[in-house]
């Protein structure tokens, strides 16, 4: 009898301490950087951060810098240890002018050589382009220097049984689009998503994980309209694809115990 209650203590400490353990999971630390050329940043992060945030356990910080200029080398980079104090960076920056290759490699080995996962959304594909480097390419895992027309895209989901797919339809017509081109996919990219390009009359493509270092990498073209943000298609794909980068999604596609939405 005595065995008996002293084992079911046990238990029942276990499970109290293991219920403790995940809701006591701290959130995962997440800094949108942003700013630059041709896209309404200010509210994307907006979209960003809430529709994340309702499907995870994270919190976001914002750096929106450069205003809209192409061109600038923006603050938050100089900084030392700038990726510090965070578990991910989403970068969602249009700075195609820039092309100094010290500043533009510190940004790429920042998460090389320390494993801060990152996001890397749209115009990001394009920042930095015309530097003498490669190294910002093999951090997004494709090289990419134009886009298609404005126009909806539909796209394909090659991998519906990786966990990030797990509610991505067969196929999806965004509201609205720009199709960038991919020129070249990089060795350790694993291809999620696609989509066909009427311009160019081939594939593009547009969703992917990729592996720069330590670092976790997601990343997708889509997302240059708020439309398509905006949609819960989107905002599901893209709160998997942060949470495999912080190694926090399980294999069925969920978060890990403690990184799921908060409860109300």
């Amino acid at each position: 009898m005595k065995s008996s209650l002293i084992r079911a203590t046990i238990l029942l400490s276990a499970f109290v301490l293991s219920h403790l353990t995940v809701s006591a999971a701290e959130p995962l630390r997440a800094l949108i950087i942003t700013g630059g050329c041709c896209h309404d940043y200010g509210n994307q992060s907006g979209i960003i951060a809430k529709g994340v945030s309702a499907r995870a356990n994270i919190t976001f910080d914002v750096k929106y810098q450069g205003g809209t200029d192409r061109n600038v080398k923006i603050p938050v980079y100089e900084k030392k240890d700038w990726a510090k104090a965070y578990d991910i960076i989403i970068h969602n920056e249009c700075f195609g002018g820039v092309t100094d290759v010290d500043w533009v490699e510190n940004i790429a080995k920042t998460h090389r050589d320390t494993g801060i996962a990152a996001a890397v959304i749209h115009c990001s594909m394009h920042s930095y382009r015309n530097a003498k480097t490669d190294e910002w390419r093999k951090l997004l895992g494709v090289s990419s220097y134009s886009h298609e027309g404005h126009r909806a895209v539909t796209v394909e989901n090659l991998a519906p049984k990786n966990p990030i797919m797990k509610t991505f339809p067969a196929k999806w017509e965004t509201p609205k689009g720009e199709l960038y081109k991919i020129e070249k996919i990089w060795p350790n990219t694993k291809r999620l998503g696609q989509a066909y390009g009427k311009d160019t009359k081939k594939d593009h493509l547009c969703i992917w994980t990729n592996t720069y270092g330590k670092a976790r990498v997601f990343g997708t073209t889509l997302g240059h309209h708020n439309e398509t943000m905006q949609q819960d298609v989107y905002l599901d794909f893209l709160t998997r694809g942060i949470l495999w980068a912080c190694n926090q999604l399980t294999k069925k596609g969920d978060p890990k115990p403690g990184y799921g939405p908060k409860r109300k």
